[in-house]
């Protein structure tokens, strides 16, 4: 899920958010809070990330909460086919359709309305450049007094 991560290693965030999408969290016997215990107790102290080897071992300690009455074995595979076949959730990605209620002219008012026709789309070219910039800076005052010298 981070796009700088080199994938052998995961993040407090991102073992949440996996926790979370593959259902290992309900809210009841496995909580966000134990996620995170669970995670700070195999990293290593000065880490910020875990392995893949203490991912398993998160994952065991998971299973023996999330599945209490089962073996550590049989847990341990209950939370694999849990996460078998899932994908990332998609929470924060924008739906088809948000943008539609800018480019709708019948809620803008006076010269707003103006600048899109029906369809939504602009009407008009933009913003003209009005300066004059053909001598030194952008607006200056004096454009086309630069050689030339005041006298006293």
């Amino acid at each position: 899920g981070d796009s700088s991560s080199s994938g052998a290693e995961i993040n407090n965030k991102n073992f949440s958010k996996l926790c979370q999408d593959c259902g290992i969290t309900d809210g009841k016997t496995v909580t966000s809070a134990d996620v995170d215990t669970v995670f700070n107790k195999v990293k290593a102290k000065d880490a910020g990330t875990i392995t893949f080897q203490q991912f398993t071992e998160a994952m065991k300690k998971l299973s023996q909460k999330r599945f209490q009455g089962k073996s550590p074995d049989q847990g341990l595979q209950d939370i694999y086919q849990l996460m078998e076949g899932k994908n990332p959730a998609t929470t924060s990605v924008t739906r088809a359709g948000a943008v539609d209620q800018h480019t709708d002219n019948n809620k803008y008012t006076g010269s707003h309305r103006e600048r899109l026709d029906h369809s939504g789309k602009g009407k008009d070219i933009g913003r003209e450049e009005t300066t004059d910039n053909s001598d030194y800076g952008r607006g200056h005052k004096a454009a086309g007094t630069y050689k030339t010298k005041k006298k006293k």
